[in-house]
């Protein structure tokens, strides 16, 4: 397919997107051709500020200079083994992503979901071995508004019906429960409960937060039935919501997390989960794996990512510029605004229903040169690179403000 007299550059790429892809995603009309930082450029050369970070999956920044040595120099020895062999990658970024979380073991995927079958496969077998749930019988409770993928069995918890139309049959085992009621969650529990998954902030879901104190809650409630909790911090984990995990903000401690995006920095697929001996000990050679899980170019990556993390300081940063970011989205005098909540660099302006949908302010604002994205029809997300600068956002708020308040 040829560039037309007359077509842009963006129409072309566009239209071969149209063309031969499935039509699975309704991405906007930008076509990114660099980054760097929070900034990205598009192929007619013009700067967009990034207020999506691919999903928290570049936290630490667009191209980071570290990272994308680490992912040069690993290149240039060893890209694959295989967990058929050792490699000299896998046991360093074992160690120092336990040594970071304070878990015992780690298991490495390639995406999220990934992780979060994983976690899913080990509570169940952990119920059958452990905790003596009768075989074939184990459940596990899940909230409503939920979002960890879109594997058969994910979406077989998900009560969004788009994500489950046309999909089944579903994969058995799974209880739906309110996002936030610790007294609903109390009263599923059945002996044959062997987990509660749920996400400390629910980032698709529209940057929903749990009442205060709910997760303490849920922790005391898994305590005292002997059920397993889990938190899916995929997006909320590695420093987006200003501390290294969204559970940290209330003190509490998971018995397993799921992680993913952030963890490569954006330059590779990385995920893994987190757990102690009993937990994840519960896998034997064979019960579960991956050709690329644990690849010696995405643990190289994946170490850089997390000294990146701690040595600059990026949880702290999003702490600091999240609350500078929403103090001034709240300033913002718009008959559209419903709501501004969220935590850290995980932002949602949630729009009334008069306002038109989200997705026409998106568009206006990358037109405005600020890269966004709709979820849940009214509601903006904000998150940019942990990287950002007080500066940066100012220059963003000079073109928000104006969008939000557009007719």
């Amino acid at each position: 397919m040829a560039l037309h007299l007359n077509e842009s550059q963006a129409e072309y790429f566009i239209a071969l997107e149209e063309q031969y892809g499935a039509h699975n995603y309704h991405p906007l009309d930008v076509v990114v051709r660099e980054a760097s930082g929070v900034w990205v450029t598009d192929v007619e050369g013009k700067r967009y500020l990034d207020c999506l970070s691919a999903y928290s999956a570049v936290n630490q920044g667009h191209a980071h200079p570290r990272l994308q040595q680490a992912l040069i120099d690993q290149a240039q020895r060893v890209t694959l083994t295989s967990r058929a062999f050792r490699n000299d990658q896998l046991g360093p970024f074992y160690r120092e992503l336990c040594e970071l979380t304070g878990y015992a073991r780690a298991l490495p995927m390639n995406s999220g979901a990934e992780a979060v079958e994983t976690a899913l496969k080990a509570a169940r077998k952990w119920g059958y071995t452990v905790k003596g749930v009768p075989e074939g019988q184990a459940e596990i409770i899940v909230c409503d508004n939920n979002f960890a993928g879109r594997t058969i069995s994910i979406i077989s918890f998900s009560t969004e019906p788009q994500y489950r139309a046309g999909f089944g049959p579903f994969t058995p085992g799974f209880k739906i429960v309110p996002f936030g009621d610790a007294a609903a969650l109390e009263a599923a529990i059945t002996p044959h409960t062997v987990a509660f998954f749920f996400e400390p902030i629910q980032g698709e879901g529209g940057i929903i937060l749990a009442p205060d104190g709910y997760l303490k809650q849920v922790r005391e409630i898994c305590n005292r039935h002997n059920i397993l909790m889990i938190a899916d911090e995929i997006q909320t984990g590695l420093g987006r919501t200003g501390k290294l995990f969204a559970s940290d903000h209330e003190g509490v401690r998971a018995d397993m997390v799921t992680l993913g995006k952030a963890l490569s920095g954006g330059f590779y697929p990385v995920s893994a989960v987190v757990a102690s001996d009993e937990i994840l000990g519960v896998f034997h050679p064979g019960d579960h794996g991956s050709t690329f899980g644990g690849n010696p170019l995405g643990c190289a990556v994946a170490r850089a990512a997390l000294q990146v993390l701690q040595e600059e300081n990026l949880a702290q940063n999003a702490a600091e510029m999240g609350a500078y970011f929403m103090e001034r989205l709240e300033e913002v005098n718009s008959p559209h605004i419903l709501e501004v909540r969220g935590r850290g660099l995980l932002i949602g302006v949630e729009l009334k229903p008069s306002a038109g949908g989200a997705r026409r302010f998106c568009e206006a604002l990358q037109s405005a040169g600020i890269l966004c994205k709709e979820t849940h029809q009214h509601i903006i997300r904000f998150a940019p690179p942990l990287v950002i600068s007080r500066q940066e956002i100012d220059w963003a708020m000079e073109r928000i403000d104006p969008v939000l308040k557009m007719a």
